[in-house]
């Protein structure tokens, strides 16, 4: 048990801004394992993000009060997913070959591909907690919360199924995260989605009466919506790159997290609420 809580703070402090205790250590092999810890390492952005958005609506409306949580969200994690998103989409949004879009995802500048990938997925984002969060000001389950905490959890998941499908695609020597470009096995993949099942259970169980029903084809609709995404996403970079890389699994966390969102709402119907 100490060495599973050990894991699971050195994949928050690979994921976000909170650095781990002394006492936890470092072993390079430890990144490989901490990697069935990633959703869990979503659920504690997806509550402060969700604490976000609900402390910013005591003061402001939903719109404002998304942006806000958004901002809160990427300053936790150091925007080290939208970095991801944005590399990927320069190096991959044209007809570049492999080499040279591996060299373009090194690049520490931003492209124009690169750029409309960032406000586009933000200003997604925003829109659609806000819609959420529009329907929970009205009285109802807090959708937009709930859709938060599993969005990041969920999406988090997703790069250990990349992962344990695909071969690294960069130089192994070069990589920033060796242990994890070396060998990932099944294992971290299924206690991953351990994790994704474990919550979504509990949030189907916290719901009452009439709304659990709801609560059940969001969940049931948005796994079904991200699990697409990620075969889209192994299809993609298998094509493209014939692996993966950090890059690739931070964008892919994105798409996800996006894709979560997006059937959520469209499941709720805040839209038309």
């Amino acid at each position: 048990m100490k060495h599973e809580l050990r894991l699971f703070l050195v994949a928050m402090q690979f994921l976000t801004r909170v650095p781990a205790p002394r006492w936890v250590g470092f072993d390079p092999a430890w990144l490989r394992s901490c990697l069935r810890h990633f959703p869990l390492v979503g659920a504690c952005v997806g509550l402060w993000s969700a604490a976000a958005l609900h402390a910013a609506l005591w003061f402001w409306p939903p719109l404002v009060a998304s942006v806000l949580s958004l901002a809160a969200t990427v300053w936790l994690t150091g925007a080290l997913h939208e970095d991801g998103l944005a590399d990927t989409v320069d190096a991959l949004g044209g007809a570049a070959a492999r080499e040279q879009a591996l060299a373009i995802m090194k690049d520490s500048r931003i492209g124009s591909y690169g750029a409309v990938a960032l406000v586009l997925a933000c200003l997604l984002k925003v829109a659609t907690v806000s819609a959420l969060a529009t329907h929970t000001s009205q009285g109802e389950i807090g959708w937009a919360a709930a859709a938060l905490v599993w969005s990041h959890i969920v999406s988090r998941a997703a790069p250990a199924w990349v992962v344990s499908t695909l071969s690294y695609a960069g130089s192994v020597e070069a990589s920033k995260a060796r242990p994890l470009a070396e060998t990932v096995g099944s294992r971290g993949f299924w206690i991953g989605m351990g994790w994704v099942a474990l919550t979504s259970t509990a949030l189907f169980a916290s719901v009452a009466g009439a709304q659990r029903g709801q609560a059940f084809w969001a969940v049931s609709s948005a796994l079904v919506a991200c699990a697409a995404t990620t075969a889209c996403c192994v299809r993609w970079l298998r094509r493209r790159l014939g692996g993966y890389t950090g890059d690739t699994l931070g964008a892919t966390q994105q798409l996800v997290e996006l894709t979560s969102l997006l059937a959520w709402l469209a499941v709720t119907g805040a839209h038309r609420g």
